[in-house]
């Protein structure tokens, strides 16, 4: 025996997917009763949805014109990290872009040569970033917000563990008060 079907042909609740017919065609019902698309609501076009199409398209444009005029002027939402710069007539190991993409790589790679190795003194050495890049005022990287380390790595919410163990100031050979 075939199980009722409503005024529309579809099945009752918990029934069989099928295709049926409906007022506009054949459609697939499954189990939720999903109506047929004559079924749907139409939208209508009609003077209010076109002044609120003109609306939304002037909004936008305004929108638009602001973010293009707040780049071209060189600001943007975000602020940039205040970075000083490194002593004067020295050239950096690498390009700007290369040491901000990958100095810790070159830090922890140098950092096992010194350790496993036993290699001191070489290309990427903290030593020599620090010695290169202390500020003139602090004479550290890491005292104040604008020393170059902390200036980076604050912007960037990135926690410096280095100077845990070594020291932010060039010319001493250990931290203030880390183990000896």
């Amino acid at each position: 025996m075939a199980p009722p079907r409503s005024a529309f042909g579809a099945s009752p609740p918990g029934g069989a997917s099928r295709t049926r017919n409906s007022p506009c065609g054949l459609f697939l019902a499954d189990e939720r009763q999903q109506r047929p698309r004559c079924w749907q609501r139409q939208r209508t076009g009609g003077a209010g949805s076109a002044v609120s199409a003109w609306l939304r398209r002037a909004l936008f444009g305004v929108v638009l014109a602001g973010s293009l005029q707040t780049v071209a002027a060189g600001e943007g939402r975000t602020p940039q990290p205040v970075v000083e710069k490194a002593k004067a007539g020295t050239q950096c190991v690498a390009p700007p872009d290369v040491m901000r993409r990958s100095h810790m790589d070159f830090l922890k790679h140098q950092r096992d040569d010194t350790v496993h190795g036993g290699i001191r003194g070489a290309r990427f050495s903290l030593r020599g970033c620090i010695e290169c890049h202390a500020s003139s005022k602090t004479g550290s990287v890491n005292q104040s917000e604008t020393n170059f380390c902390v200036s980076c790595h604050s912007y960037a919410a990135v926690k410096i563990d280095c100077f845990g163990c070594h020291t932010g100031k060039p010319g001493t050979a250990v931290a203030q008060g880390a183990p000896k």
